[in-house]
């Protein structure tokens, strides 16, 4: 099964790709790896923004983690041709706006973690950092960015 039947059995979309907002590429393809620069949590053109801890939740930080994911997956998907061209998800970052007493940065960032492994089965499981920060671009709720091992 190519992985946009799957995407299809599981009933997502990709969004488009977004545009980079300052001086960078969204993706390096370099020595059979995907470099995905950070994807910030954005739902059908509108971003999701908030603090973890102050006013947001971690459901609510799942899901905004997962629409960085699904952008991760678009901008792939833009540079490969094809997501089939996928050979494993190396490591995702996570990066998650929050308050300093905020420690549930790991739940969140199974919002995307998930997803991959959704997408991938074995080969969309990844090591992975997730950290707090107190603010992120744009004043987004969660930042994903990606390493990913390229078929030839």
């Amino acid at each position: 099964m190519s992985i946009d039947q799957r995407l299809a059995e599981l009933g997502i979309t990709l969004p488009q790709p977004a545009a980079p907002v300052a001086s960078y590429v969204p993706v390096v393809v370099a020595g059979g790896f995907a470099h995905v620069s950070g994807q910030v949590s954005n739902e059908n053109g509108q971003m999701i923004t908030g603090k973890l801890g102050d006013g947001m939740d971690v459901e609510a930080g799942q899901k905004a983690a997962r629409a960085c994911g699904l952008m991760v997956l678009a901008q792939l998907k833009a540079a490969l041709g094809s997501l089939d061209r996928v050979e494993r998800i190396v490591k995702l970052g996570v990066f998650v706006n929050c308050t300093p007493d905020f420690t549930d940065q790991p739940k969140v960032g199974n919002g995307a973690s998930d997803l991959m492994e959704q997408v991938f089965g074995e080969a969309g499981r990844h090591a992975r950092a997730a950290v707090g920060a107190p603010s992120l671009p744009l004043g987004v709720a969660v930042e994903v960015d990606a390493i990913v091992a390229v078929k030839a």
